[in-house]
């Protein structure tokens, strides 16, 4: 059966240093949930917490709301995938995956039958004979990951299981990782600094930098609306551009990005008062830049384009000396030539904005 994991407060250290200072953080059974963020962030370490082989200095962390924190890892009924697949070489396919079962005294009639369903299932059975180094790679991974299920685990942990895998296998062995995970419902906790892995795979993702949640959502949320820079830079790519914002008098306020060139965004939760201008920064990405063709916008001159079939990437440089990146249909009849002055229009109703340290999002109804 799956579980549902909870952190309450939870604290590491090694020695004097602290690594993951009251975190704090709930999975839902059988969710497939990720943790993201770059190395030394401390995902890894939280995972190791979830399998018993990291100590916890402080909290709780509960499966349906039993503490865990005391219990072996052998009694905690894990499967876990690991980055190098910790295959057995000296034993085929068949072999490998049975080797959980085996520990757990069950049946050899058994053994066959729940070997068979999970080599199935993964799409592997007809290689359940061979050595593992007759395999491919992700070949190797899905022995690993069938491994990791065929004991009927309450927790999957999968610590950068695609990281030695070509780019092409990376996107076919993710989108058979989460159709596998949909079809035995095990609560999966996923450890990647790929975002768009990250993306591409998870039901909601976390965030971390320094130990610390930064946003916790659905991949859809976090890139629209990410609750700080760091976590708008991090998940897909963005322009970030100083601004200031002038309240209204009635609520609302104006974007003023560079000498003219004004956004009214009455969304925005506005510190501004009447008259005041206050320095912020603003979150564009690429695709929320247009060509304007009347002449407004931010004036700049395209100094590089790249053709990459459905579309072309623009680096413009601004007025002020700023490159900034956009996303243009490549449409037969459009061409932007290295060295033509455009005029560059923002789509306001998409776009971030942060207070002048970053660490805030204006726009209302985002945050964590």
């Amino acid at each position: 059966m799956s579980v549902a994991i909870s952190f309450r407060d939870i604290v590491k250290k090694y020695g004097d240093t602290t690594v993951i200072p009251e975190l704090s953080l709930d999975i839902q059974k059988g969710e497939f949930f990720t943790l993201l963020g770059p190395s030394g962030c401390g995902k890894t370490t939280l995972l190791r917490m979830v399998a018993g082989f990291n100590s916890i200095e402080g909290g709780a962390l509960t499966f349906n709301e039993k503490k865990m924190n005391d219990v072996a890892p052998g009694k905690r009924n894990i499967g876990m995938v690991f980055q190098n697949y910790a295959i057995f070489p000296h034993l085929n396919v068949a072999q490998n995956v049975a080797f959980g079962l085996e520990n757990r005294k069950v049946t050899k009639a058994d053994q066959q039958r729940r070997v068979s369903e999970i080599l199935n299932t993964v799409q592997i059975d007809i290689y359940k004979n061979r050595m593992p180094k007759n395999l491919s790679g992700g070949q190797q991974q899905r022995v690993a990951l069938a491994r990791a299920i065929v004991i009927n685990p309450d927790v999957l942990l999968m610590d950068e299981p695609l990281s030695n895998l070509d780019a092409q296998l990376r996107v076919d062995m993710r989108n058979a990782i989460k159709s596998i995970q949909r079809e035995v419902g095990i609560t999966t906790v996923y450890v990647t600094h790929d975002q768009e892995e990250a993306m591409a795979v998870s039901d909601r993702i976390a965030v971390m930098k320094s130990g610390v949640i930064q946003q916790v959502g659905a991949p859809r949320d976090i890139y629209q609306r990410p609750a700080n820079l760091f976590v708008a830079t991090f998940i897909g790519r963005t322009n970030v551009i100083d601004a200031v914002l002038e309240g209204d008098g009635a609520g609302g306020a104006a974007v003023i990005i560079g000498s003219n060139y004004i956004l009214t965004m009455p969304a925005l939760l506005s510190e501004a008062k009447p008259n005041e201008s206050v320095a912020i920064k603003i979150s564009v990405r690429p695709e929320e830049f247009v060509l304007s063709e009347d002449g407004t916008g931010l004036a700049g001159k395209v100094v590089n384009n790249v053709f990459l079939g459905l579309n072309t990437h623009l680096i413009v440089k601004l007025e002020n000396g700023q490159e900034v990146e956009m996303i243009q249909q490549s449409a037969s009849n459009v061409v932007t030539d290295i060295g033509q002055r455009v005029h560059l229009a923002i789509l306001s109703g998409t776009i971030n904005v942060y207070d002048a340290s970053g660490e805030r999002n204006l726009n209302r109804g985002s945050g964590l």
